[in-house]
């Protein structure tokens, strides 16, 4: 009889066991929220990456035909101004709207807050946008030129210029697809309220 009363080390009674149950709503709920905030922060890193990296391109080259100091520099072209006043008002959004984010993780039910940060979040998708759509043709124009109206191309002289606002392009454009998909991720999760 002492046998059937003893148990064994590590085992434990039903008694003492918690049963946690998650509903399937709120695990999906909190899925589409946690991949908004990780859409969210790399679009800060886009943002501000493109902003940072515009914002500092210069380059200085001597023509030897006509020996002048030949200068490039983003500020000289108002496209590519707007560009950079666009990616940083685009990233001080997203770092701003990190902890509502986070908010939003945490308490799956909030829905106003979710509606703001869609209509802001598109109206910032719309800006990234246009700032890189502007920059995009000021940056062909100054790879390609134009023949007609006699504009010859920068890139042959300023090729560092060149590179690396082309690559600010690239990071711009990758900001746009992720508020793209933030605006969808924002967009479904309330639909599911």
């Amino acid at each position: 009889m002492e046998e059937a009363n003893e148990t064994d080390v590590g085992e434990t009674s039903t008694a003492s066991r918690k049963v946690i149950t998650l509903e399937p709503k709120v695990v999906i709920k909190k899925g589409i929220s946690t991949l908004g905030f990780v859409f969210r922060l790399f679009a800060v890193f886009g943002t501000i990456g493109s902003a940072l990296a515009m914002g500092t391109t210069q380059e200085s080259v001597v023509s030897l035909t006509q020996l002048v100091l030949l200068k490039a520099k983003y500020s000289d072209l108002p496209t590519l101004m707007f560009f950079v006043v666009a990616n940083a008002v685009a990233g001080g959004y997203l770092v701003l709207s990190l902890p509502v984010s986070i908010f939003h993780i945490i308490s799956t039910k909030a829905k106003t807050s979710r509606i703001i940060l869609l209509a802001i979040d598109t109206v910032m998708l719309g800006l990234v946008s246009c700032g890189a759509s502007a920059a995009t043709a000021t940056v062909y124009l100054a790879h390609e030129g134009n023949t007609t109206a006699n504009w010859p191309p920068i890139c042959q002289q300023f090729d560092g210029f060149c590179e690396r606002i082309s690559g600010s392009l690239i990071g711009s454009f990758c900001a746009v697809i992720l508020l793209m998909l933030i605006v969808i991720t924002s967009a479904i999760s309330l639909s599911r309220h």
